[in-house]
C-alpha cells in the first residue's frame, strides 16, 4: 500500500509523543511497541494488524532497561516503523521483527543526539537564573527541548515512513529466497530472546517461586490469560503488603532492643 504524506506526518507525531517525555504519554505507555504499533495501525487503516505486529515487536523488548539515561534501543521507533513497513509491504510477523530490531538500534542516534543538544538548554536556564528571569526557565526546561525533539523525531520518522514504505516491496523482492528466510528465522528467535532476558530478572531471590507457581497454574488450571493476570496482580499486592509489614515489624523489634540496651 502507498502511504500518504498526512499518514507519514501522523506516524512521525506518534513517534514524537512516544519519546518526548510528555505528561501521561511516552516512556511507560505510548513508547511500547504494542501501543505505538496499534496507533500506527489505526493511522494506516489496519489497527488489528498493527496490534499484532506491535505485540510481536514488544516481545523483543520485554527485558528492556534504560539505566542512567542510556538507551540500548529505541523501541518506539521500532514499533512505529516496524509496524508501518509490515502493513505497507504485507510482511509476516517474523520478517517485520527482523526489520524492526535494526531500526530500533538506529533510533538510538536520535536519542543521544537529543541528549547532547539538550545540554545547551541547561546553560540557558542557568543564565535565566543569574539574570533573575525566573519566569523564562520553562522555556529552557520545556519549550526548547520539545521543539528540538519534535524536529528530531517527526521529520526523520515521517520521511522514513513515506519513502521507505514505497521501497519495501522492492527490497523484499531483492532479498527473496534464502536471505529472506534467514531474516524470518532471526525474527522468530527475537521474541525468545526478549522473554529469556525477562526471565533472567525474574529468576532471582524470592521471585523465582512465583515463576514456578504461575507456570503450574497456567498449565493445569486452564484459566484465561485475563484471569491469570488478575491472580498475579493480587498475589503481587499481597506479597508487597506482607513484605512491608515484616519490615516494619523488624524495625520495631530493633528499636525496642536498642531501648532495652539503654
Amino acid at each position: 500500500m502507498d502511504i500518504t504524506i498526512l499518514q507519514a506526518v501522523l506516524l512521525g507525531i506518534t513517534y514524537w509523543l512516544a519519546v518526548g517525555n510528555l505528561p501521561f504519554v511516552g516512556l511507560w505507555s505510548l513508547q511500547r511497541p504494542l501501543v505505538c504499533g496499534f496507533i500506527a495501525g489505526i493511522i494506516l487503516g489496519d489497527p488489528v494488524q498493527g496490534a499484532v505486529v506491535g505485540g510481536a515487536i514488544n516481545l523483543v523488548y520485554l527485558g528492556f532497561m534504560s539505566a542512567g539515561g542510556s538507551m540500548p534501543a529505541d523501541m518506539g521507533l521500532a514499533g512505529v516503523l516496524g509496524t508501518t513497513y509490515a502493513i505497507a509491504g504485507g510482511l509476516d510477523t517474523a520478517t517485520s521483527l527482523a526489520i524492526a530490531v535494526p531500526i530500533g538500534i538506529l533510533g538510538t542516534i536520535v536519542w543521544y543526539g537529543r541528549m547532547t543538544f539538550d545540554s545547551i538548554f541547561v546553560h540557558m536556564a542557568d543564565n535565566y537564573i543569574e539574570n533573575g528571569e525566573y519566569d523564562k526557565i520553562w522555556r529552557a526546561n520545556v519549550l526548547f527541548p520539545q521543539m528540538l525533539c519534535f524536529a528530531a523525531t517527526v521529520i526523520p520518522c515521517a520521511l522514513a515512513a513515506y519513502f521507505g514504505a514505497s521501497y519495501i516491496q522492492g527490497i523484499l523482492d531483492l532479498l527473496s529466497g534464502t536471505i529472506l528466510r534467514i531474516f524470518q528465522v532471526i525474527g522468530g528467535i527475537m521474541p525468545a530472546l526478549g522473554i529469556a532476558i525477562t526471565l533472567m530478572y525474574i529468576y532471582k531471590g524470592e521471585a523465582k517461586v512465583f515463576l514456578f507457581i504461575g507456570f503450574i497454574l497456567a498449565v493445569y488450571s486452564h484459566l484465561s490469560l485475563l484471569t491469570l493476570g488478575i491472580i498475579a496482580l493480587l498475589t503481587a499486592v499481597v506479597y508487597v503488603q506482607v513484605t512491608e509489614a515484616n519490615a516494619k515489624t523488624a524495625v520495631t523489634v530493633n528499636d525496642d532492643e536498642e531501648d532495652d540496651d539503654l
